[in-house]
């Protein structure tokens, strides 16, 4: 099973992706989606993104600035911003 997520900006579309877990960095503190996750939605702070691409995976890091996250039965979409590219 897969997660699908995807990363936006206002300008751009940054990542759409199938992987295995991401934890965000929420405001009241960082949280990890697998699938399956119960649909909630959180503000999110500046910090970095950690998206697993398998479980036994290093994680990949995007630092954000500011957002929104969304889980819902379709996957995760964090707003970001913006992104440290």
């Amino acid at each position: 099973m897969a997660l699908h997520f995807e990363l936006v900006t206002p300008a751009k579309l940054v990542r759409s992706d199938e992987v295995y877990m991401v934890v965000v960095p929420g405001a009241e503190g960082d949280f990890g989606v697998l699938e399956g996750h119960a649909p909630f939605m959180s503000t999110i702070r500046d910090g970095a993104v950690q998206v697993f691409a398998s479980a036994n995976a290093a994680p990949e890091t995007i630092m954000i600035e500011g957002g929104f996250a969304e889980v819902n039965e379709k996957g995760l979409t964090v707003l970001a911003e913006k992104i440290d590219e």
